[in-house]
């Protein structure tokens, strides 16, 4: 067999979550999608938006960086076939958000 640099593809399944947030975040979060709507001439649903929201805030935590770089954190038993260097989550590695049922 021919040695491929790519290595296998990760598990890329869907994964649903739901939460629960307060009102005054609901209406926070209804608010970012309407300034969406006028910023992009496009809307989205609260639903397509929060997937992204969370990875840009996941991505831009120094903190959560640094300590996935220092091995605080074993991505590996969660992500076994991918390599160790930087993981890339959220909806930009997949066309469907992640989201896990009945997860809080």
């Amino acid at each position: 067999m021919t040695g491929l640099k790519l290595s296998k593809l990760p598990d890329r399944t869907p994964v649903k979550i739901a939460i629960t947030v307060s009102p005054e975040l609901y209406h926070d979060l209804r608010r970012y999608a309407d300034l969406y709507r006028v910023q992009f001439g496009q809307a989205e649903p609260v639903t397509e938006l929060i997937p992204y929201m969370l990875a840009n805030f996941l991505d831009s935590d120094r903190g959560f960086a640094k300590a996935r770089k220092d091995g605080m954190i074993d991505t590996t038993t969660l992500f076994p076939d991918e390599p160790a260097r930087r993981r890339r989550r959220g909806p930009a590695a997949s066309s469907s958000p992640s989201t896990v049922n009945g997860e809080a």
